[in-house]
């Protein structure tokens, strides 16, 4: 009987020192994994802001480029028909 209950105390107290010896994460570490996750997801957003607004610009540079074309192509018609008025 002594035997047995030693063994029995023996392996409770083995599986709590095991369990006891987990690596547990710090509050600080998790803080620290919880800003560098937000910073990332801070950064994606740039990014993507960064490449809305260079294609918004590009978009308005074809624009004002169609415009000005357009704009010479009257003025070009425009000064034809006075020519050909005099």
């Amino acid at each position: 009987m002594k035997k047995s209950f030693l063994s029995i105390t023996m392996a409770a107290l083995l599986g709590l020192g095991v369990v006891s010896c987990r690596e547990q994460k710090s509050d600080a570490e998790k803080a620290g994994e919880e800003v560098e996750e937000t910073m990332e997801e801070a950064g994606d957003a740039v990014e993507d802001a960064a490449e809305e607004t260079g294609d918004a610009i590009e978009e308005g540079a074809e624009d004002m480029e169609d415009a000005a074309e357009e704009g010479a192509e009257e003025v070009e018609e425009a000064a034809e028909e006075t020519k050909e008025e005099m």
